[in-house]
């Protein structure tokens, strides 16, 4: 059994592998589709047989409508008759209709034409009846050129009722909607084209299915992906499936050193071969996109333009005038955009000097290997073109402190102005987005003092869930996609500012990052969040504040779905170009009827949209603009500010190094470090470095105390274990104070007791103790007004069944010694 392969179809399959990279020839080497067949019963049958045939399958049809399907049918098989070839198949791939799929119906019109029969009425119809009836498998592209209206309902009255339903029950509510549609029209042409039931459908004939969908549509494609979810529910593909198309059709994935090299294009084949073997031998402690960064210095920014100067050079040992030359060139880059005058300008490339680092890596990295094996790298040792003072970063750390430092001292003091604007444009979202969904479609509704008009949508759209309004100046505003924003800006805003953590770690938080601690003695319930591995690959663990459990509690129930659960998402690791399995992550959303994770790029424009209508600017009056990271810094910033050790500090926030985490502290950087400096000394005075080794059951014993000691009359002091109260014990003075609602009538003893107490000092002329007393009752009402406002965020917020933090942690640490933790 052999299968014939067009010339076009080869020809878009070399553009579906361009398009997808790696990612897409791997699965397709694990996952190859089915194979069309030359034979098969149907195709195999006479002319009389397949009509009669095909005039059962139009039983139920009307007399007229049955008389058009086979009267269609039988002009076509009479055109294909004309062909060499033993079934109808065989006939069809050669009269080349194929590779035509935009015009191929001119020829069997013609060809009637010039016997005198007309084909205008018959022809689509039998030509679809045929596809119906499995007398003809087109090919995937062809059949998506087929604009019928007809196909994807003809395709399911007469193939594979019982898949059908099957495929309906998995797929719920979203296969009546326009997204369920479409994805059954993707399954019709997978069965028209490879034939069989639903069940036979591979992973492989889905994935080309997309990819050929990538080479028909423009921009690459339609993108969704739906109809192979609906397969893989019904558990007929096998575990190592990719969990969703996007696996292959969104990013590239990973490729061999080779090709990251071969990219270029490299004219002299031993340099080549000597930076493979380079890059492989760096690979192991590179992350891919750092592999990837390095392939393009050294192969396109180093010896590419080496070889552009100096057509023919062959060897690393390079002279005097020719390095000048490369520094020159690789100093200044061309600018994308063109000028009005067709030219393009230059710029001063701002990573010259990391350039010129990792070329300066890589001669002293062969001439030390050189010594280890001189058969191998030996040959390559040359003396290094780019001298040390010529990589000096100091310069440029110092200004970037200063430009990182000013960035700070702009955003920290109105953080709490964007944390307000975030949670008042959600609050207003939310009411926009209830107000469209109660309205009639095409009635005028208004809210907030705005006016809209529901849009209509379709015959098949629930009113209930239409969210599309038209403003008064006729603007098309998506409320249901606004609100989503607006509630990831502010669920953003909440997480990054009260935990420092970076972008890619937030993302990555899911349900069971939420954990908590059982204290021996008392059981109180410390809440922690577990922060996966990132740019350190190493994991750690976040005291969970009020603040931040209210935040992951409502994050928390807006992930979940209707089944109580947090469904599975798969997310994109950037740094290694992998998938990860599957997770119950929290920043993950709902659209085109699947779960996603919540992108880098939605959370900035998400953001970007709150800073607009906080209208915040900066010193010379241009908006101020925020970055992801600026909380990061801000978090920093004001944790050693308040008093926090910075060595505490670096472990909160996953530094390896002090040094970084004394970069990222903007106000008066040299007197928090001689406070460090001088705290390190106490610290190593009073503790011997003997002491540094595995805790004994008494020291854990006295860890776990200082949680219990923490517990004040009226709260929770803050202060981190094996720190010393720097406000001597005056707690209701003490930011490290956190108050319980439950204590507020103590509180208010305190406040009216100092308030009696600072007048009975003032009449008797203690005026010495009356500046102490009206600094603690300046403490006592800033305590009172924190629980006031947290009351009043409560008693204000809208009730979504917010669970409590025990509710929604996955599991709970019990309390064991430290060699059994281990």
């Amino acid at each position: 059994m052999t299968t014939t392969v067009t010339t076009a179809t080869a020809t878009s399959q070399d553009k579906v592998v361009a398009f997808h990279g790696a990612a897409y020839k791997a699965f397709q080497e694990t996952f190859p589709p089915r194979m069309t067949p030359d034979t098969w019963t149907v195709t195999a049958a006479s002319r009389d047989q397949a009509v009669a045939r095909l005039r059962e399958l139009s039983a139920g049809s009307s007399k007229h409508t049955r008389y058009i399907r086979v009267r269609g049918a039988d002009l076509l098989m009479r055109w294909l008759e004309t062909f060499p070839g033993e079934t109808w198949q065989q006939r069809w791939r050669n009269s080349t209709a194929d590779d035509h799929p935009q015009s191929w119906s001119d020829h069997p019109a013609s060809w009637h034409a010039e016997r005198g029969v007309g084909t205008a009425h018959f022809l689509p119809s039998g030509t679809l009846h045929l596809i119906c009836g499995d007398v003809i498998r087109p090919s995937v592209s062809w059949l998506l050129h087929l604009h019928s209206p007809n196909f994807r309902s003809r395709m399911e009255l007469t193939r594979d009722p019982e898949g059908y339903a099957d495929l309906a029950a998995a797929a719920g509510p979203t296969w009546s909607s326009q997204l369920g549609r479409h994805a059954r029209l993707q399954i019709a042409v997978l069965l028209a084209a490879k034939g069989g039931r639903i069940r036979d459908i591979t992973v492989g004939d889905c994935l080309e299915l997309r990819a050929t969908e990538a080479s028909v549509y423009r921009f690459g494609g339609t993108g969704r992906s739906l109809f192979y979810r609906w397969l893989k529910d019904l558990g007929q593909f096998p575990p190592d499936a990719p969990h969703t198309l996007r696996d292959v059709t969104r990013h590239s994935g990973q490729v061999s050193v080779a090709d990251l090299v071969d990219r270029y294009q490299l004219q002299c084949t031993p340099v080549r071969d000597l930076l493979v073997d380079y890059l492989t031998e760096r690979q192991p402690a590179l992350d891919f996109s750092s592999l990837e960064d390095l392939s393009r210095i050294l192969a396109r920014h180093f010896w590419k333009n080496l070889e552009d100067l100096r057509p023919g050079i062959d060897s690393l040992r390079l002279s005097a005038e020719t390095a000048a030359a490369w520094k020159e060139r690789v100093r200044t880059k061309v600018d994308r955009k063109r000028q009005p005058d067709g030219s393009y300008t230059t710029s001063l490339r701002m990573n010259y000097i990391d350039l010129l680092t990792a070329v300066r890596a890589f001669y002293l990295d062969i001439a030390q290997w050189a010594m280890e094996e001189p058969s191998r790298w030996g040959p390559w040792a040359a003396p290094c073109p780019i001298k040390a003072n010529e990589v000096s970063h100091r310069k440029r750390e110092t200004r970037r402190k200063a430009r990182m430092d000013q960035r700070t001292r702009e955003r920290l003091p109105v953080l709490p102005a964007l944390v307000r604007t975030a949670a008042d444009e959600l609050k207003k979202a939310q009411a926009r987005l209830e107000a469209v969904r109660a309205a009639d479609p095409g009635t005028v509704f208004t809210v907030l003092g705005e006016t809209f008009t529901k849009a209509r949508g379709s015959r098949w759209s629930d009113p209930g869930q239409m969210t599309i309004a038209f403003d008064t100046d006729g603007k098309r505003r998506r409320l249901g996609d606004a609100e989503l924003r607006a509630f990831w800006a502010w669920a953003s805003v909440e997480f990054l500012r009260l935990t420092g953590v970076r972008i890619e770690e937030m993302l990555e938080v899911s349900h069971h990052s939420i954990i908590q601690y059982k204290l021996p003695t008392t059981g109180e319930i410390v809440p922690l969040l577990q922060i996966a591995p990132s740019k350190t690959d190493e994991e750690r663990l976040l005291l969970v504040s009020p603040e931040l459990a209210d935040v992951l509690s409502t994050i928390v129930c807006r992930a979940r779905d209707r089944s109580g659960k947090i469904p599975l998402v798969a997310s994109y690791d950037h740094g290694e170009r992998v998938w990860n399995p599957p997770m119950p992550l929290l920043f993950q959303w709902r659209t085109g009827e699947q779960n996603r994770v919540t992108s880098m790029t939605t959370i900035r424009k998400a953001l970007d949209e709150t800073l607009e209508a906080a209208g915040l600017t900066d010193n010379t009056g241009q908006p101020l603009r925020y970055q992801p990271h600026d909380f990061r810094r801000i978090f920093v910033t004001d944790a050693i500010m308040s008093g926090l050790p910075p060595h505490i500090a670096q472990i909160i926030v996953g530094h390896k190094n002090i040094s970084t985490t004394m970069g990222y502290k903007a106000v008066y950087p040299t007197e928090a470090i001689e406070a460090h400096h001088a705290f390190i000394a106490r610290r190593r005075t009073l503790r011997p470095s003997e002491e540094y080794r595995t805790p004994t059951p008494e020291e854990w014993d006295s860890f776990l105390g200082h949680f219990e000691r923490r517990k004040l009359s009226v709260g929770t002091c803050g202060r981190a274990f094996g720190t010393a109260c720097i406000h001597e014990h005056a707690c209701v003075r003490c930011p490290m104070l956190r108050p319980e609602p439950t204590q507020r009538s103590r509180l208010a003893e305190i406040r009216d007791n100092l308030i009696a107490r600072i007048t009975e000092a003032e009449r008797e002329g203690w005026l010495g103790e009356v500046e102490g007393l009206r600094v603690s009752l300046v403490g006592a009402e800033e305590k009172l007004g924190q629980l006031d406002a947290e009351a009043r965020r409560r008693s204000t917020a809208v009730d979504i069944g917010m669970p409590t933090f025990g509710q929604i942690a996955t599991r709970t640490s019990e309390t064991t010694t430290p060699q059994q933790g281990r």
